[in-house]
């Protein structure tokens, strides 16, 4: 494989990655700015009060967008093991 095919690849990589961690990572990031400004102004700092709501988000991301992260994984791993051949030099 020459040196444009790894570097599609490498991009291909971290494209997936990118599409599988974004819904989750985005949510409870929101999830954290809003829970904070709350915590802000009802000066409530209490731990498990931020993390409670981003536990809740991020299993219902999971639930909502799994099958679709699954299946881009699926296809990924496909497409990797199908040029695998090419990569031997």
């Amino acid at each position: 494989m020459n040196e444009d095919g790894i570097m599609t690849l490498a991009a291909r990589t971290l494209e997936v990655a990118m599409l599988l961690g974004a819904p989750m990572l985005l949510s409870v990031l929101a999830v954290g700015v809003l829970v904070g400004l709350v915590q802000a102004a009802t000066q409530i700092n209490e731990m498990t009060l931020s993390f409670i709501p981003k536990l809740l988000v991020l299993a219902a991301v999971l639930m909502i967008t799994g099958h679709w992260m699954l299946a881009l994984l699926v296809d990924f791993s496909r497409e990797l093991i199908a040029s695998a051949p090419l990569m031997v030099i």
